[in-house]
């Protein structure tokens, strides 16, 4: 039955005739060849020289049904994006192919071109119709954005799947993902002033929504605002987990209330129609000033982070910057008393009593994922070596679960976390995100009356 029991879309031949007739000529705005453009022309020679002679197919992704005949905000699968510069304006079921020719390959995008007017499709399709979801790009159009051969969907062989891609070529993709290029680097830098504006929003309603049963929900809103206004959408669920709620790594509810007093740990990032997306967390106090235990707990994870970001440089391995940050958790949580062995025991590879609050790892790479490169080989990754024009994450935290017996009442119930990202350059590392206040000094000047009402004017 599918849908038949509520559809009204007339049918008849003189509606049909009549809905196909007297439209007016479109005059589209012309095609400009888009910035992305060259730089997927670069990653796919770059691939086409690692499998030369083999046929290699990228999907974009069906949409995916929400509920009944309702579907999610769709996105491209992001080596898709990565290889063709398409970003948010990615058809559905749109496909790449890379055939192979005697010197390379031949890169061919095929999506499905839109009917004519004179066409069923144009009022009676409501998943691609143009009275249902307005106007789709063209071939033409397409192939002059994307400096591609463009061929309608129908055209494309039956038996050109994934399947015949060869084992490796997702891992090879995220291994070429773990260095960025200039084009990225500046969609990073983009994404991440975009970000910071959404925590300025932010800091906008936090004065006013202490008590709401749903506050969370305000601050998560705020947010959404802007990656809306500024990008494509947030690059993942925001997580605004006021008290307790921060101690819970991944808590994306956001129904809980923000209560004065309190610390809320917000966990956001605003993803641009390139796709690519920021990710970063700051810890505030709602209330705007710290109180000396909350204090504590902020600086002992600011000094883990800044500990970590001291080490990057190329020629580390990606592992080290973890190690970093543990050192000073470990040497923390021990002078608290919290550990039943000394900090350098706990270090040890066969102990790690101080995981116990921080159980997560201090960075993952970052780029069109949050988490990105994720299936690169661990040799590349996490044992990797750092390059230049990598970007990732450093981000420390201090978790003290409510009903943790082993730490005293007036910790328990605060989570920290301070998550920046960073770009490694050819002598050192560069906080891509520094301008977001993170200090204490700065987060309470942030959050006082006379810079929010300086704002307001402005």
């Amino acid at each position: 039955m599918g849908n038949e029991n509520r559809s009204t879309t007339p049918s008849s031949t003189a509606f049909q005739e009549f809905v196909g007739q007297q439209w007016a000529d479109r005059t589209d705005a012309p095609a400009q060849l888009r910035e992305s453009a060259q730089a997927a022309v670069n990653r796919r020679t770059a691939l086409s020289l690692a499998y030369p002679g083999q046929r290699l197919v990228f999907a974009a992704g069906a949409e995916k049904t929400r509920s009944n005949d309702t579907s999610y905000p769709y996105r491209a699968h992001s080596d898709f994006a990565y290889l063709t510069g398409w970003g948010s304006s990615s058809e559905p079921d749109a496909v790449l192919v890379l055939e192979p020719t005697a010197d390379g390959h031949e890169a061919v995008l095929y999506f499905r071109a839109p009917a004519g007017r004179d066409s069923d499709e144009f009022y009676a399709n409501p998943a691609i119709g143009e009275f249902w979801i307005g106007p789709r790009p063209s071939l033409e159009y397409v192939a002059t954005e994307l400096g591609l051969t463009t061929r309608d969907l129908s055209e494309l062989d039956a038996s050109f799947g994934e399947a015949g891609n060869p084992t490796d070529l997702a891992q090879h993709l995220s291994e070429m993902r773990l260095v960025k290029d200039d084009y990225e680097i500046a969609q990073m830098r983009l994404a991440i002033e975009a970000t910071a504006r959404g925590f300025s929003d932010i800091t906008r309603v936090l004065p006013m929504i202490a008590g709401n049963p749903r506050g969370e929900r305000i601050i998560e809103g705020a947010f959404a605002s802007r990656a809306r206004l500024e990008g494509n959408d947030v690059g993942y669920g925001t997580i605004a987990a006021a008290g307790p709620h921060a101690c819970i790594l991944h808590w994306v509810k956001n129904d809980g209330t923000v209560n004065a007093g309190d610390l809320v740990l917000i966990d956001a990032g605003v993803e641009l129609d390139s796709l690519y997306t920021a990710d970063i967390t700051r810890t505030l106090p709602v209330s705007g000033r710290f109180n000396p235990v909350q204090r504590k707990v902020y600086e002992a994870v600011l000094e883990a982070a800044d500990a970590a970001f001291a080490i990057v440089k190329p020629g580390i391995t990606f592992n080290e910057v973890h190690k970093a940050a543990m050192a000073v958790i470990a040497r923390k949580t021990a002078e608290w008393g919290l550990l039943p062995v000394s900090a350098e025991e706990s270090l040890k590879p066969e102990n790690q009593h101080h995981r116990r609050y921080m159980v997560h790892g201090t960075s993952h790479h970052l780029g069109l994922d949050v988490h990105d490169c994720a299936a690169a080989r661990r040799e590349m990754y996490m044992d990797g070596v750092v390059t230049e024009g990598m970007i990732f994450t450093i981000e420390p935290g201090l978790y003290f679960q409510p009903d943790d017996l082993t730490v005293p009442v007036d910790l328990r119930g605060i989570g920290v976390r301070i998550e920046d990202d960073i770009l490694v350059t050819a002598t050192g590392a560069e906080n891509l995100s520094r301008d977001i206040p993170r200090t204490v000094a700065d987060v309470e000047a942030w959050l006082s009356p006379a810079p929010r009402a300086a704002r307001r004017k402005k």
